[in-house]
């Protein structure tokens, strides 16, 4: 059975349905969307795979970056940082009540302090664009290309309701209600997540073509725009969609865009603060792959420079643990291999 969107999440699971009192009824699709990230959370913690460190794309060291690009560099994983304190400061407060209502804005920080760092490790490949769409097409192309850790090159492809899973073997398996608590059920939630996404993602590419007179796909039959697609029609769009990423996912945070949706969030019954952790971890796992790559382009004299300076907020932060923790080991041990190689 094919799934639907998140917005009609009831509907996969008919005989939990009935089961349900009224009150988790309606929790039922902020608790799907909590079970996504903490399952992706779990995956990126839990799956062995190749790391950073083992990949051929991370060992192909870039062209220097000239001032100017540094500068830019700077200026995107600052703004990164900003936003990740922002979204670290409400956890701090450690209400429930608090983080409950935070959802307004912890929503899109989660997804712009990513968008932000993966801007300025484009950045650093040649990749200068404030044009989210070109930023979401390359990140798909280097997940796909294997610039990222194992646990989260996963992505799917395919023509609408005709999606592949890729690099997720068990994500074929019907996901549950619960918390995923072993690899499968999170790998099977996560995979139900990126079909749901990619189905999206190909709704609002038919929308866009069909509403411009110069793109819309038309009838063979009497040339006007086709209101109905047939498999051949989703075929003819299947490129613009590119691939659906861990980054689609998490783009799906700017939910809290549509007032009536954020809501339908903060009044479900489902563990807020486990919500926020889930989101906070992803974003400090990509940023810090992030950091790793715009260090090795920068140099990591230059950048462990640029973080001693930062503003008094971030000095002596998660900024300078993730740079004593994952990227100078890191890039040091890339050297000492490099040396020994020669």
């Amino acid at each position: 059975m094919k799934e639907r969107e998140e917005e009609n999440i009831i509907s996969l699971y008919p005989e939990e349905q009935k089961q349900l009192d009224k009150e988790w009824h309606k929790s039922i699709p902020a608790q799907v969307f909590l079970n996504y990230f903490f399952a992706i959370n779990y995956h990126l913690n839990h799956y062995e795979g190749m790391g950073l460190h083992q990949l051929a794309y991370f060992r192909e060291v870039p062209d220097e970056l000239g001032e100017q690009d540094v500068e830019a560099v700077k200026r995107l994983l600052l703004n990164s940082w900003s936003t990740e304190y922002a979204l670290r400061a409400t956890a701090e407060l450690g209400d429930d009540s608090y983080i409950r209502n935070a959802l307004h804005w912890t929503f899109p920080q989660a997804y712009y302090a990513v968008f932000a760092s993966l801007q300025a490790f484009l950045h650093t490949r040649q990749v200068k664009t404030n044009s989210e769409a070109l930023v979401m097409r390359e990140a798909g192309r280097l997940v796909v290309k294997n610039a990222y850790p194992q646990a989260m090159s996963f992505y799917a492809s395919g023509h609408y309701d005709d999606f592949n899973v890729n690099r997720l073997p068990l994500a074929h398996y019907k996901p549950g209600l619960q918390i995923a608590n072993k690899e499968l059920e999170a790998q099977a939630q996560i995979g139900q997540f990126l079909r749901t996404t990619r189905r999206m993602k190909a709704k609002a590419v038919r929308q866009q073509v069909q509403a411009n007179p110069a793109t819309a796909i038309r009838s063979s039959r009497n040339g006007e725009i086709l209101q109905k697609f047939g498999p051949q029609h989703w075929q003819q769009l299947t490129w613009r969609i590119g691939y659906t990423t861990l980054f689609d996912l998490l783009a799906r945070l700017r939910i809290s865009n549509s007032h009536r949706e954020i809501e339908r969030f903060v009044q479900a019954d489902i563990d807020f603060k486990l919500f926020h952790q889930s989101l906070l971890e992803i974003v400090s796992y990509l940023n810090g792959i992030h950091e790793c790559y715009v260090a090795q382009a920068m140099g990591l004299q230059r950048y462990d420079e640029f973080v001693e300076q930062l503003p008094a907020y971030l000095q002596g932060s998660f900024v300078e643990a993730r740079l004593q923790d994952k990227v100078k080991p890191l890039l040091h041990d890339g050297d000492n291999r490099m040396r020994t190689a020669a």
